[in-house]
């Protein structure tokens, strides 16, 4: 197995549990004081895994250039608006539907994916897609 395939899989197991603790955290509290609550959490553990990288020699921030930055900084405001939206539609709506349709940010990658990257629109690629858009529309409507 792929070790891009193990670490993806780790990281939709560790979203699914994100999302069944968030929406049982939400109880009683409004969504975006619970964003924040996590993103500190975040940061926190991101900071404690920087450090040690630096402690092993590994970490090089030196290596960034400066296109990196904008691309960087871009994401993150893309990644924060995701989160305080997944937040509030978490807090509106059933887990299981919420996330099902947040993941289908997968059909957004695979078009932006093509337009920016230049990747190859292949066949199995697409026709995934599309089972992807039909399972969507089966779950918004059930």
């Amino acid at each position: 197995m792929h070790a891009w395939l193990v670490y993806a899989l780790l990281a939709a197991l560790c979203a699914a549990l994100a999302t069944v603790f968030a929406k049982i955290g939400l109880s009683g509290i409004d969504s975006l004081t619970v964003t924040g609550m996590r993103s500190i959490v975040m940061t926190g553990l991101i900071l404690l895994f920087l450090l040690l990288l630096y402690a092993t020699g590994s970490w090089r921030p030196s290596a960034l250039k400066p296109g990196n930055y904008l691309y960087i900084i871009l994401s993150g405001i893309s990644g924060a608006a995701s989160w305080i939206l997944f937040f509030k539609a978490l807090k509106l709506g059933e887990a299981s539907r919420v996330a099902f349709i947040d993941r289908s940010s997968v059909l957004f990658v695979l078009i932006i994916s093509i337009i920016l990257l230049g990747e190859k629109p292949v066949p199995l690629k697409v026709f995934g897609g599309l089972l992807i858009f039909l399972g969507l529309i089966l779950i918004s409507i059930s």
